[in-house]
């Protein structure tokens, strides 16, 4: 199948782009970075300048995978909210606009679009699933508007559209994992503020295989909770990561700590969601690593 792929320099882009390769897909890489290996069609976008992207990222493509967006873990300015949401909503708003241009017949058939589970917003206990109405604050209201970007594509395009919800990615080499393991190592990790706060959590390889999944599941379309099966509380992310590398976690980070590290952006570590992905079991899709020790063995 020809791909075009946005977000290919990331986490998650990285990993899928070598699971692409593997089955045989032929890419075409649209964005600021152009990918590691030459051999792939780039074409330069920058979604935040304003600009559809060019023609050609667009014109042999059978459906589209649209994971660019600027980082969300970093202190919050007024400047940094703006990259977060024009990132997100106005490069979808401008990606289905460069699609609509196109000669219908040659349109791609399918928009496999990331979104995140931060739509829900802090919801305590709460069991969600996709059914669940968006929660309020500034993350809900950009997953709100990035989803709705997306969706336009189904009735201007006429293609099928898939809002994955990301929550929490732990896989080698980047993610949430790089960022925890040298506190973990030092023993110096612990819990986040009361560690009640649910992590929605799936391991790399399992989000590559939902966006995969969504990929070939011609009848998969609306919002998928890109999740685990078992979310877990804070508390027990931490004492099960501790176990798991044989390191105590008794030094929690005061909520404090964290608000003067990263200002507003702490609020999304003090709070959490406890997701479930409905629509991906309802569809077929067998998790590879639905247990959190298990997938903390592998990417530690």
């Amino acid at each position: 199948m020809n791909i075009t792929l946005t977000g290919a320099s990331g986490f998650i882009g990285r990993a899928l782009i070598t699971r692409l390769q593997a089955e045989g897909h032929h890419l075409h890489i649209l964005g600021r970075k152009p990918p590691h290996d030459p051999d792939i069609p780039f074409s330069k976008w920058d979604a935040n300048a304003g600009q559809m992207p060019p023609s050609e990222a667009l014109a042999d493509s059978e459906a589209i995978i649209h994971l660019a967006g600027e980082p969300i873990a970093q202190r919050w300015s007024s400047d940094v909210k703006r990259r977060i949401r024009d990132s997100r909503v106005n490069g979808t708003r401008l990606l289905v606009d460069a699609i609509a241009a196109m000669n219908e017949a040659a349109r791609p058939k399918a928009l496999i679009a990331a979104s995140a589970i931060g739509f829900y917003g802090d919801r305590g206990d709460e069991i969600l699933n996709e059914t669940s109405k968006p929660g309020k604050g500034f993350l809900p209201d950009i997953c709100v508007e990035w989803e709705s970007a997306a969706q336009t594509a189904e009735v201007k395009c006429g293609m099928r559209v898939v809002r994955l919800r990301i929550g929490v990615v732990l896989g080698q080499g980047g993610g949430a994992i790089a960022q925890m393991l040298p506190f973990f190592r030092m023993g110096t990790g612990g819990r986040i503020g009361t560690g009640h706060q649910w992590m929605s959590w799936v391991h790399l390889d399992d989000l590559v295989g939902l966006l995969l999944f969504a990929l070939n599941d011609e009848t998969l379309s609306g919002p998928v909770n890109g999740t685990s099966p078992n979310p877990v509380t804070n508390a027990e992310f931490t004492q099960t990561l501790g176990e798991v590398i044989h390191r105590p976690t008794k030094l929690p980070v005061p909520e404090f700590g964290l608000k003067m590290l990263y200002g507003e952006m702490a609020q999304v570590l003090l709070e959490g969601q406890r997701v479930l992905p409905d629509a991906a079991a309802r569809a077929g899709y067998h998790f590879r690593f639905p247990d959190l020790r298990t997938t903390l063995a592998t990417v530690t």
